[in-house]
């Protein structure tokens, strides 16, 4: 008796390996994507359960949301994504003369 196990992917042929390759894959890529969306609805939670304290945290909430809409805005809709871009410049010019007065 061994005690190395068997690796049973050696005796089958390569579209059955390649296959069971995608199945696993595909299960990885799934439970990653679960846990993308547990996270992103704790953040979410945790954005929405209060006010924001100052002018950075709204910003902050304000760019988790900009960001949502720019993943779902058509790509073709070159103005929407450029208003998007210069707002999130604005956000950072704001906040970089409100830090150094």
């Amino acid at each position: 008796m061994t005690d190395h196990p068997t690796n049973l992917d050696a005796h089958r042929g390569m579209a059955a390996q390649k296959a069971t390759d995608l199945r696993r894959l595909r299960s990885e890529v799934e439970a990653d994507q679960q846990a993308l969306r547990t996270r992103q609805t704790e953040l979410e939670d945790l954005l929405a359960a209060a006010p924001a304290a100052d002018w950075p945290e709204a910003v902050e909430k304000a760019r988790y949301l900009l960001g949502l809409f720019a993943q779902n805005t058509d790509a073709s809709d070159l103005r929407r994504l450029r208003l998007i871009d210069r707002v999130l410049a604005d956000f950072d010019h704001l906040l970089d003369n409100s830090t150094s007065n």
